[in-house]
């Protein structure tokens, strides 16, 4: 056989007849097939609902299909205002299997921004938790707004005539009416926007191959590695980054999905890990603070023994948080992050199996790093100077490629400059990578403090503070200095019945942080909050390069 006559026949036989699209639909379809008895916990208000994917699903179709009958059609945006329940996730399945794209709206924005962004991403239905009503009815509805479906239990609130009931529209629709379309992986399947921090919110659209591929990814075992023994509490926001795409991980996986609504506080989440007996879940820092403060403090009693991750992102978690719950309760605290650009977890942080048999001090060092990118993902950080080695010390802005990174912002052509020339996605944070290839996030380059010349990130000072037994939370921001430019100013909250000083806390950063010789004595807010101010150096014994903000 000649070698062009071999190429042909691999050609042949590497390319299949039928091109498998990654799609949401794939996945619902192998929920069906597989996990349609596996069950979906709900808390609606204080009652519990329980149902199963199946169930889910056949809700999903009748929505899609409802949805149809209004006029929805492919491309059309619906967007939800709601909290992590059951009928929020049927329309996260039901509108990407219609071809259609969900718009989760963040519940957090300010009044004028929600109303831009439902205006901007020409929004054609509304689906609204009936517990946000109060806050939906504060805005002026966009003329692009057809129809605005009430997702509650009871009669239909006062409101325009544009206003559906959920079940009542579910009831309209037959299920068996649904087919699956026949869907592109690269066409949109949702869209985000970012949280506004620098100017109006910016749209990020999502197709449904990154959301397959996101998914996928968390169940590789050196991610979350989910599997159909999981139970997942699913505390991040379901409005921000597709939730982290746990739910479309968890569909996929086969893990029983268990949502809390708006209940977030530490004795709801605790009440919820114990009866259902979870095995992993995914927030911000602050809710697990919490829940840590408030499990080892005394003031509430829960067996959380069933856990075995707790996926912290959205901020960098302190030491003292990943220590809390493995020391006391055996639960790995896995630090992750992400970003709405990136379709939500691009880093997670695992130890080596060459720190195996490493001190423990060794170990949690690395652990609270922000960990190596996901499979597909790339990443680099880039200074003035250009790409920074990856030495662990030397700082730079980080850049990222890979099939789940936005190429482009939603109709905003002028902020085309968060792309490099060769492609990569500009993130703003300022990193250090060490030679394993593990980030540890520093600051954001609009937070970094310049002081005498020299840039401070303010994460390391905060995370230090937390570490202090007496500190529940501490921010550190900068202010003016005649002489240095700029000082960190730390704002710490107690923990309920603890005290510290100023000089306490300055006392628990001297072996890290050098401090100078100026200082202001403290100042009591309450007795739980001491707010103080201190300024204080990186140890000189670990220079750091100076950087100034990219693109500033």
């Amino acid at each position: 056989m000649s070698l062009a006559t071999s190429r042909s026949v691999l050609r042949r036989h590497a390319t299949p007849d039928v091109d498998y699209q990654l799609t949401v639909p794939a996945i619902m379809r192998r929920s069906a097939m597989l996990f349609g008895g596996r069950p979906i916990v709900s808390r609606d208000g204080g009652a519990i609902h329980r149902y199963t994917y199946a169930d889910m699903l056949r809700r999903a179709k009748q929505l899609a299909v409802a949805l149809g009958d209004l006029g929805v059609r492919p491309g059309d945006r619906v967007a939800t205002l709601a909290s992590n329940d059951r009928r929020h996730l049927e329309g996260y399945f039901a509108v990407p299997a219609m071809g259609a794209v969900l718009h989760t709206l963040n519940v957090r924005f300010h009044a004028r921004d929600l109303a831009h962004v439902i205006e901007h991403a020409d929004d054609r239905v509304i689906m609204v938790d009936g517990r946000l009503l109060p806050q939906f009815q504060q805005l002026p509805i966009p003329s692009c707004v057809r129809h605005v479906i009430v997702m509650d239990n009871g009669d239909l609130p006062d409101f325009p005539d544009r206003a559906i009931a959920y079940e009542e529209l579910l009831a309209s629709a037959d299920p068996d009416r649904f087919d699956y379309p026949d869907c592109d992986e690269r066409s949109a399947a949702a869209m985000c926007y970012t949280s506004g921090t620098t100017g109006l919110p910016k749209g990020i659209v999502y197709s449904h191959r990154a959301i397959a591929l996101q998914a996928l990814n968390l169940l590789t075992a050196d991610s979350i590695g989910l599997g159909q023994r999981d139970v997942v509490l699913a505390v991040v926001p379901m409005f921000h980054i597709n939730g982290w795409c746990l739910p479309y991980a968890a569909a996929l996986a086969g893990a029983a999905l268990v949502l809390p609504g708006a209940s977030l506080d530490p004795k709801s989440l605790v009440e919820l890990v114990e009866s259902e007996r979870v095995t992993v879940s995914a927030g911000v820092p602050t809710v697990w603070l919490g829940v840590l403060h408030a499990l080892a403090g005394g003031s509430l009693a829960g067996d959380i023994s069933s856990l075995r991750a707790l996926v912290v992102g959205g901020s960098a978690a302190p030491k003292s948080l990943v220590r809390g719950f493995q020391e006391r309760y055996g639960v790995c605290v896995l630090q992750a992050w992400g970003m709405t650009e990136t379709t939500s977890i691009a880093t997670l942080c695992r130890l080596p199996p060459d720190l195996d048999e490493a001190s423990e001090d060794v170990q949690y060092d690395v652990r609270a790093k922000q960990g190596t990118p996901a499979p597909y993902l790339e990443v680099r950080a880039r200074s003035l100077a250009g790409l920074v080695p990856w030495d662990g010390v030397t700082m730079g802005e980080l850049e990222v490629r890979g099939p789940t990174v936005a190429s482009e912002y939603y109709n905003e052509p002028a902020a085309s400059d968060r792309m490099t020339v060769d492609g990569w996605f500009r993130t703003g944070d300022v990193v250090t990578i060490d030679a394993r290839g593990y980030v540890e996030i520093c600051d954001r380059s609009k937070d970094l403090i310049r002081s005498g010349g020299e840039w401070i990130g303010s994460v390391a000072l905060e995370n230090a503070l937390m570490g202090h037994p007496a500190v529940a939370e501490a921010a550190v921001v900068a202010v003016p200095h005649p002489k240095w430019g700029e000082r960190p100013l730390a704002v710490v909250v107690l923990k309920a019945g603890r005290r510290a000083s100023a000089d306490d806390l300055r006392q628990h950063l001297a072996p890290d942080f050098a401090k100078s010789a100026e200082s202001t004595r403290a100042a009591k807010r309450s007795p739980e909050e001491t707010f103080f101010r201190a300024t204080f150096e990186l140890p000189g014994r670990s220079p750091r390069p100076r950087i100034s903000p990219t693109g500033k």
